[in-house]
Formats: C-alpha cells, structure tokens, sequence
C-alpha cells in the first residue's frame, strides 16, 4: 500500500542533511533530477498533493509533496518511508507534452533546485519533478554503529587477507543491522529504488514518462528499464555507471581514462612553471611514488581521521578527475605529490584517509552493496588484477570501494547480468571524454538505436554542470524525441 501526503520536502530535507552524522560524498555525485506533470498553484494533482515550497532558496513557483512507500516492497503492508518530491511546473501550460521524473539515488530535490536555471527550455513543455531517494532516509537516519569503520583497508595480496577483510567487514555489517530502525539496510539496493520510481509515476497518473538520471543513478535506471520498460517514454543518461556489467568489468573501463587523465596533467605540468613538478616527468615520479610507498609507506596523520599509513595502493584513490577552476587541483596535487616522494604524506592525508574510511564504514557502503558491489571472491579480485596489469599495472590493484562491499551478509538483491532490451526505446547518453563517457555508452550501447554525446573535457554530469551543448541536446530528445547523430561531440564549454 503506498499513501500519499502532503508535506513541505524541502523544509525537513534540509533540517534532516544538518544532522546527518556522516558525509553524504557519495550521494553527491548520484543522480539528476526530474520532472512532473501539469501543475495548478497549488493543491491536488491526481493523488499527489502540491503545496509551496517554505525551504529558503527554492526556486520561485517549486511545489512540493510527499509519498509513503514500504521499506521493504515484498511487504507491502509493512514499515513505510516518506519519499519527499518537488516539482518546477510547466511554464507554458497550453503546450504541455507532460512529464519528465528523474531517477534518483540521491539529494533530487537539491539537484532539481540547483539546476532550476539551465531547465527553461525544457520546463516550458514538461513539469520538472526531483525525489529525494530512500537512501536519503537512510543517511538521515543512520544509527551510530553504521558509521563506525569496520577494517582498515588495504589491498589484499592473498586469498587470506581478503578472507581476514571481509569477516571483519561482515561483522560491522551485522552490527549495523542490528541497530537499524529504518527496515532500510536490506533494502537500499537499485530494484528497491526503480520501485519507488514506479511509485511516483502511478501517483503523477501518467502512462508513461520520459526519465533522467545521472552517476551511480544508472544502477537505478538499468533496474527500472528492467522492471518497467513498457513505462519509458524517453530515458536521458548523463555519466552513469553501468551495473549491468558488473563493477570489475566497468574498473576496467575506467583504467585507460585514468591513464589518459595523468598524461594530459603531466603534459600541463610540463608547460607551468607554477606545477611543483615542472620540469621533470612527472608521470614517471608518480609511478615511482606508488611502488615506493607500497615498499615503505608514509606515516600521516589527519586532523579529521587520525593516524595511517599511505599505501602506493591508497594514493591512487587520491587522483583528480577534474583539473579545478584555474587548475587548482591539479597545483595542489602536484605539490602533494612533491612533498609525499619526500615521506611528508601531508598532502594527501585528509583525502586518503577519508577515502579508507569512507570504503570501510558499513553505513556508507550498504547503499550499493546489494548491487553486487563486492569482489565475490579472490578468484574474481585475481581475474580483474590480471587483466587490469595488461591495460594500467599501476592501476590494478583492488577497487577501494569494492572492497567494503567484501562480507556483504545479505543475499545480493540485484546481481549484475544482461539487461533485457525489448520494448525499451532508444536512450541518450552523454559523458565527459576525461571521465565518464566510456561507462556512459557501455550503458547506451546496449539498447539498439541509442546514442551517446562527448563531451570533450572536463566534469561530471553535463546537465547539472550547465553545459550548454549536451543540454541542448538533452532538450530537444525530451521533447521531440529526436537524437542527435552517432558520433557528436561537444567541445568544452
């Protein structure tokens, strides 16, 4: 049973993120946003009932409501949850072609608030409609055991480290179910999500809906496209992951973008005076620091996370995607670097540390663990490492944030395996050359008739960065269903 109320969303989100006990990094950079259909000022819409956003800062005109759902969905009647959604309704009510509802893992409200200003063109014809997924609920509500780390992290050499690991991460795993309140530790997985999406669409009365979503936000696209394919009126993907795939596989795509990402540094180093490696190759002190710091590693403490210990194996969790505004992380990573090959780890210690604990906190990684995160086995961690040594050796070492996910306890909710494409229309996808097209069209390519857009630079989701080019494009799909031709590309913006 799902029961539909009306709430003030963005109101209590806000209270609820405050008190938060621990960062939401990994929420941050899930999901897009969405939208909805036809909207009055205020009041009811079918079941939905609308009322004006209170929170500070909203965009002018933003409604908002709320939907209960249960905890778990094979129990219907069971604990419920409140979904809190917002909606930026259509400015041009007579042309309304209906609703577009983002697929969210994460803060969509937040994004939809964010975003409200590159969204005109699009919001002219569609209700715009942002959820706070359950995994907010989650983060809101976490008890304290689940913020504890259960192991310090390290990147096992043999089946007896990673078995060591995983019994240590399964036991904080437990602990963590023990002092659950929510019903929602074993139910955070993406068919959990794409369910609650479903929801939301019967509750807007729309047959079918077009769809955005964005980061690991693609896990919940693939289980709703999976689930309710007949419902896809146009689906919109901007650097998502592929979980269908299985994570290994899509670490392995990730390993030649690494690769090109330090080149195109150390070519930038090259030509900056200002880098604090100018003049050298830096390529080569990086590879050096790695294998040195795996020989010896570099004693650092942190203000935030302590004492540790910099593993050649830990730095590379520290690398910049994105050069920053005026580059300014990659001056500081350079610096960082300088000063680590010297044993003063200082640099790097915050982030490194974080990383470690973040990985190794049970709270954090049940969010995607019943998406089959976790190496399975050592069999399957030495499958990966041997074909990562033939692509990026420095690189090939195991998945941080997998290996939080090894001593899951749970049955996993939703494996990896092929997505069933029938009835599905053709997607489109857009990723940043830098980053994540490779992950975003290994999505695109499986439905037939897809098409995914470079973007030729730097970031992480176009339509939330304001790029002009991809939302572009974006619009016009969403609107007239037309896509662009295989093979565009937008340049930097």
């Amino acid at each position: 049973m799902i029961t539909i109320r009306a709430r003030n969303p963005g109101k209590r989100h806000g209270g609820e993120r405050r008190r938060s006990r621990w960062p939401v990094i990994a929420v941050a950079a899930a999901m897009l946003i969405g939208m909805a259909p036809a909207a009055s000022a205020a009041g009811i819409d079918g079941p939905l009932r609308w009322q004006d956003c209170e929170s500070e800062g909203v965009p002018a005109g933003m409604q908002c409501a709320a939907i209960d759902v249960p905890a778990d969905w094979a129990k219907p009647q069971g604990q419920k949850i409140t979904l809190e959604l917002a909606r930026l309704p259509a400015t041009e009510p007579p042309r309304r072609l209906g609703s577009v509802l983002g697929i969210s893992s994460g803060y969509g409200i937040q994004d939809l608030t964010r975003s409200a200003a590159d969204l005109t063109e699009l919001r002219r014809k569609f209700d715009l409609v942002g959820y706070n997924a359950r995994t907010t609920t989650w983060i809101a509500h976490m008890p304290q055991a689940c913020t504890q780390p259960g192991v310090s992290l390290h990147d096992p050499r043999n089946a007896k480290e990673l078995a060591a690991l995983a019994a240590a991460m399964n036991e904080a795993f437990k602990e963590c179910q023990k002092a659950d309140t929510t019903g929602l530790f074993a139910h955070l997985d993406a068919l959990s999500i794409a369910r609650d999406t479903e929801a939301i669409r019967k509750a807007l009365g729309e047959e079918r809906l077009s769809f955005m979503a964005s980061g690991i936000g693609g896990s919940a696209a693939a289980a709703y496209a999976r689930l309710f394919p007949q419902r896809i009126q146009a689906m919109y993907l901007d650097g998502v992951n592929n979980q269908t795939e299985g994570w290994p596989a899509q670490r392995l795509l990730s390993l030649p973008v690494m690769q090109r990402m330090f080149t195109r540094f150390a070519d930038w180093c090259a030509e900056t005076p200002a880098c604090a490696l100018h003049g050298q190759d830096a390529e080569a002190v990086w590879r050096r620091l790695l294998r040195d710091a795996d020989r010896h590693p570099i004693s650092v403490t942190s203000s935030q996370y302590g004492k540790g210990k910099l593993t050649g194996w830990l730095l590379t969790s520290t690398l910049p995607l994105d050069p920053g505004p005026e580059n300014a992380n990659w001056l500081t990573f350079a610096a960082a670097v300088d000063k680590a090959r010297s044993g003063d780890g200082s640099g790097f210690a915050d982030q490194a540390l974080f990383n470690a604990r973040y990985s190794a906190t049970p709270g954090a990684q049940v969010m995607s663990c019943g998406d089959e995160r976790g190496y399975t086995s050592y069999a399957q961690l030495e499958d990966f490492r041997r074909k990562a040594r033939k692509i990026a050796p420095e690189y090939a070492g195991a998945a941080i944030d997998a290996l939080g996910c090894t001593g899951w306890p749970l049955p996993v909710a939703n494996p990896s395996r092929p997505l069933l494409t029938r009835g599905l229309p053709p997607f489109l996808g857009v990723g940043t050359t830098w980053f994540d097209y490779t992950s975003t069209k290994s999505f695109t390519s499986m439905i037939p008739g897809s098409v995914t857009i470079a973007y030729d630079g730097p970031g992480h989701v176009m339509y939330l960065s304001g790029k002009k080019c991809p939302i572009r494009h974006a619009t016009r799909y969403l609107t007239d269903l037309t896509l662009p031709e295989p093979g565009t590309v937008c340049p930097t913006e």
